[in-house]
C-alpha cells in the first residue's frame, strides 16, 4: 500500500518526485471528458518506466484470439483499447539539453489535480550546470464543455540565468500499445497537413477501420515578445511539430499554450473529418484558452452539483470519494449510447473492451440515482446489442442471448476460457438493470418497449443452460463461475442459480403485467417473440424447482455444490507474504483454497434485501467474509453495504476506506495499469446505499442512516420519481429539503414522514 498523496477534500496532490512511482501516479492524474482521456504521462517526454497513453472512446482494434487448442464457440478476437496520436507533447531544450525528468535533477516538484475544476497542474525547477534554475508549470484540461477539445499551457521562466529555449509543440501518430503480441502497428496514415496557421494528422486503425484527426494550433506569448509564431516545422510520415527559439532573460516567462482537438469516425464522415476538426479548432481559437477553461468550469459546476457528496469531519474520506466521483465523470457522460464504461476508463490498456458486467452491477446505481436518463442509456445500449448476444448463445448451442462478458461492439471479445463460457451470470445483472431501473424510478415505458424482448431471451438462455436431475428433481447449472474467480468449472453456483431462477420470475411477472396494462403492445411482443405458454410454464417450473446448495447445520447458503469439502480457514492465518493471492501462489493452489476473491453469496443478498431475513443475511455474512481476501476491487464495496444493513458499522467504515482509496492508496499493488473504474461506483454506493440507507421497498423510499463515528455530518443530492432531494445526515438527525416534484411520502429509520415542494423536513432517529 502506497500512501503518496496529501489530504485535501478537493486535491490530489504530490510533493517531491519518485521515479519508482512513476507509472502508478501516471493512472491517478489521469484525465478524461467522455470523449477522449489520457493518462497523467509528461508534455516533455519520458525516457524512464512510463505507460504513455491517449484514448478515444469506442476505438478498438480486434485482435485474433491465439490459443494452443482451439475449443468451438471461443471468442475470435480480443478487442485492444488503441492508445491513439499523442497530442500532449512539447519537445523542450534549455541551453541545448533536452528536458527528461528521468535524467535532470530537479527541486520543487509539485503536481496536483483539481477535482472541483477537472484541471491538472504540475510545476518544478530544473537544477541545470553551474547552479542555473528554471522553473517549468504545465496546466492541461479535457473540456467537459465541447468534448473534442482540449488545452494545454506550458510556462517557463529562467529565475537566475539567461536561457536559450527551444520548444516543438506536435503531433504524433507513432505510438504503440504496450499489450501488442508481436510489436504490431495499429494505425495507418491517411492525410496530413501543417500550416502556418494549424496542424493536423488523420490516422485510420487497421482492421476496424475508425478514422481520427486530431488538429491543434499554437502560440507563444512572452512578456518581450506579445505574439510569436513558429519559425520552422517539422514533418516525417506521422509527426507534425512547429519549433519555437528564443532567448528569456532572467525572471521572466514565455507561455506557449496548446489547443487541441480530436474527432472521429464514430460521429462524423470520414471524408468530412478533417474540415469538421479544424472547424471546431478554429472556432476553439476564436474562444481562447481562458474562455474554454471558464466554459470548463461551468460544466464541471454543473456536475459536481449533481453528484457530489459531502462529508464533514473525514478528509480522507470524502478526497477518495470526490476522486471517484470525478473520475466517473469524466469517463462517461451518457450522451451517446453507443459507449458503455470500461473498467479502466481513459487509464490503461488493461481489460480490453468497454463493457463489462460491471456496468450493471456496479456502477448503474450512481448513473440512477444521480442521472436516470443516463441510466436509460445504458439500458438501451443492451439492447442494442440483443441480435449479438443471441449470436453468442448460439455459437454455444444455447438459445436466447447470452451477453458477452467483455465487448466492444457486442460480440463477446475475452480471451480467457473460464470467464468466456463459465461467468454466465453476467446475464443475471443485465436483467437485474432492467428491474433496477423501472423499480427506482417508476418509469415502466423502457420495460415494455425494449426491455422485454431482453428479457424474453434471457430467459430463453437459461431454459437452455440448465440441466434436469430426475435423481432430485431439481434443475442445476453445471460447468460456471461466479462471481469469485477463484473458483473455475462449479456446479451451481448458488449466486449464479438465484440469479436464473430471478430472471425468469421477473419476465413472467413483466409478461403478466404487460399482458393487463397494455394488451396490444402484448399481442405485438407475442407475435414477434412468438413466446407460447409451454415455454412459460417451463419457465415457472424451473424458477420453482432450481437447486439451491445449502449448509443446514450452518444454515447458510454453499457458494457452490463442493464448497464445504475445502479446507476452511480465514484470511487472517494467510502470512502476510501471501498477499495479494493472484501474486504469490500458483493458479491450481488459489482454485483448490477456500479464499473467495470477491462477493459471491453476498453479491445475491446485496441485490435482494428484502428476501433475506436480517438473521440470514448476518450469518452468510458471518461466515464468507473472514475467507474473502477482496483481491478483486468489486469486492469491498459489496461488503461494506450488507455490514451496514446488518449493523456492522466499524467493519463497514473498513471495508468502506478500502474501496473508497483502493487507488490511491494502490491497496492491491495493480494501479499502475489504470484505476478500477468500475469499482469506484461502489464506492458512491456504499455511502448512499450503505451509510444513508436509501431503498426502494415495495414503491416506497426508504432511509436508514448512520454515521461512522468520526464523521460529523453527510450531504448529497439525488432524484426519485421525479423529484429532487436533498439529505443532510447527522448522528441524531435527517434533514430531507425537496427541491423540485410533488410531494413524497417515505420510510425514515422505519416511520412514515412526508416531504413537500420547496420545503425542509427534520427527522429525529426515534421520533
Amino acid at each position: 500500500m502506497i500512501q503518496l498523496f496529501k489530504s485535501d477534500e478537493w486535491r490530489i496532490i504530490e510533493e517531491g518526485f519518485n521515479r519508482q512511482n512513476n507509472r502508478f501516479t501516471e493512472s491517478i492524474f489521469s484525465l478524461g471528458n467522455g470523449h477522449m482521456g489520457l493518462r497523467g504521462f509528461f508534455e516533455e517526454g519520458y525516457s524512464g518506466d512510463s505507460l504513455p497513453g491517449t484514448y478515444m472512446a469506442g476505438i478498438y482494434y480486434p485482435d485474433k484470439t491465439r490459443v494452443g487448442w482451439w475449443k468451438n464457440g471461443y471468442p475470435e478476437f480480443f478487442a485492444k483499447v488503441l492508445n491513439a496520436t499523442n497530442w500532449i507533447g512539447v519537445k523542450i531544450r534549455i541551453n541545448g539539453e533536452p528536458l527528461d525528468l528521468a535524467k535532470n535533477q530537479i527541486r520543487d516538484f509539485y503536481r496536483e489535480l483539481d477535482l472541483k475544476q477537472g484541471r491538472l497542474l504540475r510545476s518544478f525547477v530544473l537544477m541545470g550546470p553551474g547552479g542555473q534554475e528554471t522553473r517549468f508549470e504545465f496546466t492541461r484540461f479535457l473540456s467537459m464543455a465541447r468534448e473534442q477539445v482540449a488545452v494545454i499551457n506550458l510556462r517557463i521562466k529562467p529565475l537566475n540565468h539567461e536561457a536559450e529555449i527551444s520548444l516543438t509543440p506536435y503531433l504524433d501518430g507513432g505510438v504503440v500499445n504496450q499489450d501488442a503480441n508481436y510489436d504490431e502497428v495499429f494505425w495507418e496514415v491517411k492525410a496530413k497537413e501543417i500550416s502556418p496557421a494549424a496542424a493536423w494528422l488523420t490516422m485510420e486503425t487497421k482492421k476496424t477501420g475508425f478514422w481520427l484527426t486530431t488538429a491543434f494550433a499554437s502560440q507563444l506569448v512572452g512578456e518581450e515578445v506579445v505574439s510569436k509564431r513558429p519559425e520552422e516545422t517539422s514533418v516525417t510520415e506521422k509527426f507534425l511539430g512547429y519549433h519555437y527559439s528564443l532567448k528569456v532573460a532572467a525572471g521572466q516567462e514565455v507561455n506557449l499554450e496548446k489547443i487541441v482537438v480530436a474527432c472521429t469516425s464514430r460521429d462524423f464522415e470520414a471524408e468530412e473529418l478533417a474540415a469538421v476538426t479544424l472547424k471546431k479548432l478554429t472556432e476553439a481559437q476564436q474562444q481562447g484558452g481562458p474562455r474554454l477553461f471558464a466554459e470548463h468550469q461551468q460544466a464541471m459546476a454543473k456536475l459536481w452539483e449533481s453528484s457530489d457528496i459531502i462529508i464533514s469531519g473525514d478528509v480522507e474520506a470524502q478526497q477518495a470519494l470526490r476522486y471517484n466521483i470525478f473520475q466517473l465523470n469524466q469517463t462517461y457522460s451518457g450522451r451517446d449510447p453507443r459507449l458503455n464504461i470500461g473498467p479502466k476508463g481513459f487509464t490503461g490498456e488493461k481489460y480490453g473492451g468497454s463493457t463489462y458486467w460491471d456496468t450493471e452491477a456496479f456502477c448503474f446505481p450512481f448513473y440512477l440515482y444521480t442521472k436516470p436518463e443516463v441510466a436509460k442509456n445504458l439500458l438501451y445500449y443492451r439492447y442494442l446489442h440483443l441480435e449479438r448476444a443471441k449470436e453468442n448463445a448460439a455459437k454455444l448451442g444455447l438459445k436466447g442471448a447470452l451477453y458477452p462478458m467483455v465487448t466492444m461492439d457486442g460480440q463477446e471479445c475475452h480471451n480467457e476460457w473460464e470467464i468466456t463460457f463459465e461467468e454466465i451470470h453476467r446475464n443475471g445483472a443485465i436483467a437485474y438493470a432492467i428491474y433496477n431501473y423501472t423499480n427506482y424510478t417508476g418509469d415502466t415505458s423502457y420495460l415494455k418497449e425494449y426491455g422485454i424482448e431482453v428479457l424474453v431471451e434471457l430467459s430463453r438462455f437459461w431454459e437452455s443452460r440448465v440441466s434436469y436431475n430426475p435423481r432430485k428433481g431439481k434443475y442445476m447449472i453445471l460447468g460456471v463461475t461466479g462471481p469469485n474467480e477463484y473458483e473455475n468449472n462449479v456446479n451451481n453456483n448458488w449466486y449464479t442459480n438465484l440469479m436464473a431462477a430471478w430472471t425468469l420470475e421477473y419476465t413472467l411477472a413483466s409478461i403478466k403485467s404487460i399482458t393487463t396494462d397494455d394488451p396490444q403492445r402484448y399481442q405485438e411482443l407475442q407475435s414477434k417473440l412468438k413466446f407460447t405458454e409451454k415455454e412459460l410454464a417451463k419457465w415457472q417450473d424451473i424458477n420453482q424447482r432450481i437447486y439451491y446448495p445449502y449448509v443446514s447445520e450452518l444454515e447458510v447458503f454453499e457458494q457452490q455444490d463442493l464448497f464445504m469439502d475445502k479446507e476452511l480457514q480465514p484470511v487472517t492465518e494467510l502470512a502476510a507474504e501471501d498477499l495479494p493471492l493472484n501474486k504469490h501462489w500458483s493458479w491450481d493452489r488459489i482454485l483448490r483454497s477456500c479464499f473467495i476473491k470477491q462477493a459471491d453469496v453476498l453479491q445475491g443478498i446485496y441485490f435482494f434485501p428484502e428476501r433475506f431475513s436480517p438473521k440470514e443475511v448476518t450469518r452468510n455474512f458471518d461466515f464468507y467474509e473472514p475467507m474473502t481476501v477482496h483481491e478483486s476491487s468489486l469486492s469491498p464495496s459489496i461488503y461494506s453495504i450488507v455490514a451496514s444493513r446488518i449493523g456492522y458499522h466499524e467493519k463497514a467504515y473498513e471495508l468502506y476506506l478500502r474501496t473508497a482509496r483502493l487507488d490511491l492508496d494502490n491497496y492491491n499493488d495493480d494501479t499502475d495499469d489504470g484505476i478500477h473504474l468500475t469499482s469506484m461506483a461502489g464506492t458512491w454506493a456504499a455511502i448512499v446505499q450503505g451509510f444513508a440507507g436509501v431503498l426502494v421497498r415495495e414503491e416506497t423510499l426508504h432511509l436508514d442512516p448512520y454515521l461512522p463515528p468520526n464523521w460529523k455530518e453527510l450531504c448529497f443530492q439525488f432524484v426519485f420519481r421525479g423529484r429532487h432531494l436533498k439529505v443532510a445526515i447527522n448522528h441524531d438527525e435527517v434533514a430531507i429539503e425537496q427541491l423540485s416534484g410533488a410531494a413524497l411520502e417515505l420510510v425514515v429509520w422505519n416511520k412514515k414522514r412526508q416531504v413537500s415542494t420547496a420545503s425542509k423536513a427534520h427527522f429525529t432517529r426515534g421520533n
